[in-house]
């Protein structure tokens, strides 16, 4: 016998926001005191490559795939008016994240090879699952998220490939291209619902202030951003270097155009300002440590996952957590404070280290347990929300 629609055991499989959101603040949660054990020579080092890729590709590949997932897999059926991936579909791809995670935890006990094969097959088939709504003519503006996502599951392929002896690019390098690649999709998104949302709420408030779309930003942003990634992948350092500040600079140039300032009262809004700021000063911070060894390339990086990636992630999770559930776009209590728990996480892991060089390890503690702290708090106040059905009687 099958269940219902809003049954409690299917609500989980009715879209991808809720069990991918889930599963991505859990890891975030979850996976980064793992890594401080880690780092702290508390618990083993992973045998997969080096701990430092381990780590970064558990972040990008772990945590951000699932909030890429959870996001596109609700908002694609929305753009293209197309039957959603439920069920025992969306069921496969949750079990292929979830086993590249248990494999990536048991590295150095299970075979590299057999941890490449499961951890690989998960964004393939999460771009299989969205191809056909999104490569109909009418689509052709999104058909980009496809080469985005293949181009992070090649990345993938590549990062074990090494773990298996064969370098077609060193790990760093590869990992530099993901965090790129992933760039683009906060460019693109950011892009779109950050001015529209914010247009909506004002509409809704009688607040009288012209959101400044200006197009040409948008390109340059994302051409910046395109290039930042060629040429970082080519060793091309120098172009790089220029490539992150025309990127910067459109970023940060078409937020101010945005009525930031106007957004402070409403966490759901701010929030998302917030991660565009933060991809803006990631991609300056790369610019600015071509240009100069007092910023060191690791800060930049930072700036774009802990910062731009993190926050953005933590405010996206709320808002369609709520307006796909069926209720009100108002933050819950305590949604401010998961913003402000994952940014000072971000900005106490890309400022201190300059401040206090000698804590370093110290600083890496405390911004991982801030950082963590605040996807904690958004399953307290949210994850109910992801398991219940839709207040509306709606299916999803």
């Amino acid at each position: 016998m099958h269940a219902s629609p809003q049954s409690p055991g299917a609500t989980i499989l009715q879209r991808g926001f809720r069990p991918f959101f889930l599963l991505a603040a859990a890891w975030g949660c979850v996976y980064v005191p793992i890594w401080l054990a880690v780092l702290g020579g508390i618990g083993p080092a992973p045998g997969w490559n080096d701990p430092i890729t381990w780590h970064a590709h558990e972040m990008l590949f772990g945590m951000v795939a699932a909030a890429i997932a959870g996001f596109l897999l609700t908002s694609v059926p929305v753009w293209t008016q197309t039957p959603p991936v439920i069920g025992a579909r969306l069921a496969l791809l949750v079990a292929l994240w979830a086993l590249g995670r248990v494999a990536m935890l048991l590295a150095g006990v299970v075979s590299p090879l057999v941890i490449a094969v499961i951890d690989v097959a998960f964004l393939p088939a999460l771009a299989a699952a969205l191809a056909r709504p999104l490569l109909v003519p009418l689509q052709r503006r999104n058909a980009g998220f496809l080469a985005v996502l293949l181009a992070l599951a090649l990345v993938n392929a590549t990062l074990h490939a090494a773990a298996l002896g064969h370098f077609v690019l060193p790990p760093r390098t590869a990992l530099r291209g993901a965090v790129d690649g992933v760039a683009v999709l906060l460019v693109v998104i950011g892009g779109r619902i950050t001015p529209a949302f914010t247009r909506g709420a004002f509409a809704r408030a009688g607040i009288d202030a012209p959101i400044v779309a200006r197009p040409w930003l948008d390109r340059v942003a994302l051409g910046g951003v395109v290039a930042a990634a060629i040429t970082g992948l080519s060793g091309l350092e120098t172009l790089r270097g220029v490539a992150c500040a025309i990127a910067a600079a459109a970023i940060l140039a078409r937020l101010s155009g945005w009525q930031w300032r106007r957004t402070l009262g409403d966490p759901l809004l701010w929030s998302l300002h917030l991660g565009q700021a933060w991809l803006g000063v990631g991609f300056l911070l790369g610019a600015v440590s071509h240009a100069s060894a007092a910023v060191p390339a690791s800060l930049a990086l930072h700036a774009l996952t802990a910062g731009a990636m993190g926050t953005t992630i933590a405010a996206v999770m709320p808002r369609v957590a709520l307006g796909h559930s069926g209720r009100p776009l108002v933050a819950l209590p305590g949604t401010g404070a998961i913003y402000a728990l994952v940014a000072a996480g971000a900005l106490v892991r890309v400022v201190a280290p300059l401040v206090w060089p000698t804590y370093v390890l110290h600083v890496w503690i405390v911004a991982g347990l801030l950082w963590s702290a605040g996807f904690g708090l958004f399953l307290i106040r949210y994850g109910p929300l992801l398991i219940r059905p839709r207040v509306d009687g709606k299916p999803g």
